[in-house]
């Protein structure tokens, strides 16, 4: 199996990752901190962080990074990619507070994953729809709480669940069909 990098903190990301790439890839944890770019796109994000940390290693293999973000249809799509800054400033808690107010609290969870290997920089996206939600659950983490899909929010789901029809998710399968093609 091929060595590809994934840029993260964050253990479970891997093996999310792993679940989908299995057989093909052998998937490795790289704690490198990139720059994360300021911009409304998270293929910008994504891809500029793949090529920098592509470049700040010795060798060949290749990198996947993710951005992701919950994008709230009333409020033209807001937090998005800043959606990990407005969590660590205003919290969960607050979004809601603000969504509670919108007659239309339609969202979707969406992430990008990049990937390079020093030649070619491709990015593959995934979005689950959903809509905020009161919060409920004591499960996953970040927005999980707030944000429904079919009756129930990402926090009451168990993680088989959640990764199943996660944003995640479905960006990894499109990078895996991409990657057997190759």
């Amino acid at each position: 199996m091929q060595p590809l990098r994934f840029v993260t903190t964050n253990s479970g990301k891997v093996r999310e990752a792993e679940e989908y790439l299995e057989g093909r890839y052998d998937v490795e944890q790289l704690d490198y901190d990139y720059t994360e770019i300021q911009s409304d796109s998270l293929a910008d994000i994504a891809a500029h962080g793949a090529r920098e940390a592509f470049d700040a290693r010795d060798d060949d293999v290749p990198v996947i990074v993710d951005d992701a973000g919950l994008f709230v249809n009333a409020v033209g799509g807001f937090p998005g990619p800043y959606s990990s800054y407005v969590e660590d400033t205003l919290g969960v808690e607050r979004v809601w507070r603000v969504a509670e107010t919108l007659d239309n609290r339609r969202a979707a969870f969406r992430c990008t994953v990049a990937f390079t290997d020093g030649e070619t920089t491709e990015t593959f996206d995934g979005a689950v729809q959903g809509r905020i939600v009161a919060p409920r659950g004591d499960g996953g983490f970040g927005y999980d709480p707030i944000f429904e899909h079919d009756g129930e929010t990402f926090a009451e789901m168990n993680t088989e669940a959640k990764n199943a029809l996660s944003h995640r998710g479905r960006a990894l399968a499109k990078l895996a069909d991409w990657l057997a093609e190759r």
